[in-house]
């Protein structure tokens, strides 16, 4: 019982860093209707810049924090200035295509701007042990179900609740008849390239901080959009569940069956979920008339 626990617990713990990575697929997605295929590199370039931040102030979480915040609304506006906003009106194949450009830019410069080897984000928190129903876990582990859980419950207060919250849902729903009611859709998408940096940055960070900094921390997107589909695209809450489903089923796939299908295993629940649910398990169902 003590090894499920163990198994489950590290999967869900991974599967919390899916789900913030997976966020941040939704969030531009619902902002413009792009997938964004180089959300895992974006989440290791800021999680990178948090390490040489910490190289810079001793480790001190404040300031690594953020340091590292403020990089990445930076880093995600810029993108969206630069990349993305010459792209509104080409075809959406294109804009796509772009992003795949921009994820092997940035999977590249990781080399060339730092080193390929693997590296310890120490900044006095996160790898203390402590133990949990019989499993032990690092405290970062628990620190990223928290900020999943935290996160989860501010966006909904702010799509509920706010404002902006409400023009970004308005944008998702009909962008057309969100720009006659007055919504600048220029804003939402920038505004959200910016909440996606950040919070893949924070997956980024948790990550190096519970594991370790590497260039194969892109591939943080590449089990993170699996997670997105199960979920939904266009749902926040959804994504959230999506990755800690795959994350869990990853890590008790890899410990009961064998540890070479965890690369797989999430790719099989798209295949199995999209067979029963095309638009996923918390997607709104699109009905277009032709």
């Amino acid at each position: 019982m003590s090894e499920f626990l163990q198994f489950a617990f590290s999967g869900l713990t991974v599967g919390a860093v899916y789900a913030l990575v997976a966020i941040g697929f939704t969030l531009i997605y619902n902002a413009s209707g792009v997938v964004n295929f180089a959300q895992g590199e974006i989440s290791m370039i800021i999680a990178y810049v948090a390490w040489t931040i910490s190289a810079y102030v001793d480790g001190n979480p404040l300031l690594v924090a953020l340091g590292a915040i403020v990089f990445a609304i930076a880093f995600g506006l810029l993108i969206e200035r630069i990349v993305i906003r010459p792209m509104i009106g080409e075809p959406l194949f294109a804009t796509i295509m772009v992003t795949i450009g921009l994820a092997v830019i940035l999977r590249s410069s990781v080399v060339f701007l730092w080193d390929a080897y693997p590296h310890s984000l120490d900044i006095g928190l996160g790898r203390g042990i402590v133990e949990v129903a019989g499993a032990r876990m690092r405290t970062g582990q628990i620190a990223v179900l928290v900020l999943l859980i935290l996160t989860m419950i501010g966006f909904f207060v702010f799509f509920r609740y706010s404002r902006f919250g409400v023009a970004m849902r308005a944008v998702a729903s009909d962008d057309r008849t969100a720009l006659l009611m007055g919504v600048s859709a220029a804003r939402v998408q920038s505004v959200a390239w910016a909440a996606s940096a950040v919070i893949s940055g924070i997956a980024g960070v948790m990550f190096a901080i519970v594991y370790e900094l590497s260039p194969s921390m892109f591939a943080l997107g590449l089990k993170a959009f699996p997670a997105t589909i199960v979920g939904g695209l266009d749902s926040v809450i959804g994504s959230a569940f999506g990755g800690l489903v795959i994350g869990g089923i990853e890590n008790l796939a890899g410990g009961y069956i064998s540890p070479g299908i965890k690369e797989v295993a999430g790719f099989v629940i798209i295949i199995v979920i999209l067979m029963v649910r095309p638009f996923g398990l918390f997607g709104e169902k699109r009905i277009e008339r032709v």
